[in-house]
């Protein structure tokens, strides 16, 4: 799958993620560089929009995703 769309902006990286360089790197390989569709904060993007997506919501709080999307 292509780098996701929202990766350059995610508040996600540049916020909580910022001071973790090594562990961001290996959530961006699985999340933003492979198969976004694990993604929780994509799908919740995909779904209800940008504006939608929490900030503190991490990659793979799926079960989170999936109320945010139902609601």
């Amino acid at each position: 799958m292509a780098q996701c769309e929202c990766l350059a902006m995610c508040p996600f990286f540049l916020g909580k993620m910022a001071n973790m360089p090594v562990i961001a790197d290996m959530l961006k390989r699985t999340y933003c560089r492979g198969d976004n569709s694990l993604c929780a904060r994509y799908k919740v993007f995909k779904a209800k929009g940008l504006h939608v997506v929490p900030d503190d919501l991490y990659p793979r709080q799926m079960d989170r995703a999936l109320n945010i999307v139902e609601s």
